[in-house]
């Protein structure tokens, strides 16, 4: 019999996990100080970005009835018209939309005093090519909305798996006739714990996939010191959320197929994971944004000159409006295409704690008041409403 083949030494298993699994390129290095010209030249840029980014860190809150009258008011267009300044997406259009407008005066100037040199062209073309660009925009909005739907869909599993595993954990079926109370009273520290981890993975997850989060401040009423500690020294805490959720549900006093079901609810959090990860990490294929972007350029920056001879200074609000309107299309696919800052992630983090919380009131109070109407009948099985509460009961009465 040929000998087992020796096993590589540990630093060649390294080297092939190297080679399998490459480290990320080094990030570059910061660029050099910018020529005072072109630092003038992209302060307008840089502050429109600003506001954005500014802007996109905002908490979204949840409609309410109030939120839907005002919604669908009929004055909702004269006050989106009136608050336009402060709109993010405009505010990103001002750099794209003000060199347009610009290059279109400066043409207009040009034909102006030079008519013998005048730069002018056939609308041929811009009619021709107009259903291709409206088809490339049309796609690309929907694209990005697909996603966004996608985002929160996964959302929404995840958020009623953990107010399903939620309800597992808070129901408490009662002890068997001379069974004993104090096995289910030791077992309410776990569960306690066990309910707080639950809360805890949507607020980690949350903390995941959006950047600039606060982690720590966001679990900081949810998980004890030590766990938090745990949970901050992981590199994927969501993962070591449902980890603590796991062992913690094998150590819960619970039937086999009840301890099942539960860790079967674990599988949507891991596909809310792979499902936000895979929109984080693979966005509308490049080349479709740098195609809309490239054409939107070329057909602005040959707008003046097409309709120079029909329109003459017409062209530059014409080229305002045009620019205002396409780009702002394009605006709006490129931010619902990361669907997680346009959703309300900390107002349904929030919804399902006090959902849960007040869930678990109820059933207390439920629980309390059963047990002292219990109590007070003296043993009789008859309920207050008349019925019987007993087959011997039925019994006398039949």
């Amino acid at each position: 019999m040929a000998a087992p083949a020796p096993k590589p030494p540990p630093a060649a298993r390294r080297l092939h996990a190297a080679r399998c699994f490459p480290d990320p390129p080094p990030p570059p290095p910061p660029p050099a100080s910018k020529a005072p010209l072109l630092s003038l030249l992209s302060a307008v840029p840089d502050w429109a970005d600003a506001v954005q980014e500014r802007r996109i860190r905002d908490r979204r809150p949840l409609y309410d009835h109030a939120s839907w009258r005002e919604h669908r008011s009929s004055r909702r267009h004269l006050r989106h018209f009136l608050t336009s300044l402060s709109s993010r997406v405009i505010l990103s259009l001002a750099p794209p939309v003000a060199v347009f407008t610009g290059f279109a005066a400066a043409i207009a100037t040009y034909n102006t005093l030079l008519p013998a040199y005048a730069l002018t062209a056939s609308s041929l073309p811009y009619q021709l090519t107009a259903p291709a660009l409206a088809l490339l925009l049309v796609f690309r909005t929907e694209a990005s909305y697909a996603r966004f739907d996608e985002g929160r869909k996964a959302w929404m599993r995840v958020l009623a798996g953990a107010a399903e595993l939620a309800g597992m954990v808070m129901h408490r079926p009662p002890p068997p006739p001379g069974g004993q109370q104090h096995q289910q009273a030791d077992d309410d520290p776990l569960r306690q714990s066990l309910l707080n981890y639950i809360l805890a993975f949507p607020v980690a997850l949350k903390c995941h996939i959006i950047s600039d989060s606060d982690v720590k401040t966001d679990l900081q009423g949810l998980l004890a010191e030590d766990d938090l500690n745990v949970v901050l020294a992981s590199k994927h805490r969501p993962r070591c959320i449902i980890e603590f959720i796991s062992q913690t549900i094998q150590m819960l006093d619970l039937d086999q197929q009840k301890r099942s079901i539960m860790e079967s609810k674990l599988s949507c959090f891991l596909e809310g994971i792979g499902v936000c990860e895979q929109l984080i990490g693979i966005p509308i294929p490049v080349s479709y944004t740098r195609l809309t972007s490239r054409f939107l350029v070329l057909w602005h920056l040959t707008l003046p000159v097409i309709l120079w001879d029909e329109c003459k200074w017409i062209v530059v609000p014409a080229t305002f409006i045009s620019a205002a309107s396409l780009f702002c299309i394009e605006e709006v696919g490129v931010l619902i295409e990361e669907p997680f800052p346009m959703l309300a992630l900390d107002a349904l983090c929030k919804q399902l704690h006090d959902g849960i919380m007040d869930v678990r009131a109820v059933q207390n109070s439920v629980q309390t008041r059963l047990v002292a109407k219990t109590k007070g009948q003296g043993g009789s099985k008859c309920t207050d409403n008349g019925w019987p509460g007993s087959k011997r009961e039925e019994a006398k009465i039949d």
